[in-house]
């Protein structure tokens, strides 16, 4: 397979990271917590957790997936 190398020096590498364009993010990236935009706390998550438990413990009758008596 041919292809293209490219090959950059330390330097030049080290100077695109203080770009103006190095520190804006792309248009279209989507949107995923803790990776493009600013994460849940963990406080926040536990309370989710908390109300999820909370929600299925609730409902009588039911048995989760994959236990059984």
């Amino acid at each position: 397979l041919a292809g293209t190398r490219i090959i950059c020096d330390r330097k030049f590498l080290l100077e695109c990271k203080n770009s103006p364009a190095a520190r804006t993010p792309p248009c279209c990236l989507p949107q995923t917590p803790g990776v493009t935009s600013l994460a849940q706390s963990s406080l926040v998550k536990l309370e989710e957790l908390k109300e999820r438990n909370e929600s299925k413990e609730a409902m009588p009758g039911e048995q989760p997936q994959g236990q059984s008596l």
